[in-house]
């Protein structure tokens, strides 16, 4: 039962746009997207406003996972928009290639959930799971916002 409550509240604070939510600067995630040189994709900016919003305080493993899922959260903002430019693009040389995008980004999207849901389960016996499950999804969400951009210059 603790546990189910415990859950609840960490989803009640990940749906309601917690403390730890107003720390992570989306400016800093946006400038280290824009100042990624193009075929780049572990910018050493990646992370950075998620550590910040841990130095404020939310150093605990909950507030490190919830900080981790803020800036993510705009990497996937960023992502969102990059598949759209990119699908535009990509269907400005060929029509076709937009349906190919689509078909390559929906098996991305399982793949990034499988990856790191196996990365969740290999840490299973610790409470570093959480983080390194997040992690997992800041990295890969980041990674594959960087390839979309990067695809409209090829």
């Amino acid at each position: 039962m603790r546990r189910m409550v415990i859950m609840a509240m960490f989803w009640a604070g990940l749906w309601s746009g917690g403390a730890w939510a107003q720390q992570v600067d989306s400016g800093t995630v946006r400038s280290c997207f824009a100042q990624t040189p193009i075929g780049e994709i572990s910018p050493d900016c990646l992370g950075a406003a998620s550590n910040n919003c841990q130095d404020q305080g939310f150093d605990t493993t909950m507030g490190m996972t919830q900080c981790i899922q803020a800036e993510t959260a705009v990497w996937d903002a960023i992502l969102n928009e990059e598949y759209k430019s990119t699908r535009t693009a990509l269907g400005a040389q060929d029509p076709a290639l937009k349906d190919h995008l689509l078909t390559a980004q929906r098996a991305w999207i399982a793949f990034r959930d499988a990856e790191c849901a196996l990365d969740y389960a290999r840490w299973q016996d610790g409470s570093i799971r959480s983080i390194v499950h997040a992690n997992c999804m800041l990295v890969m969400t980041a990674r594959r916002s960087l390839e979309l951009r990067d695809m409209k210059g090829n």
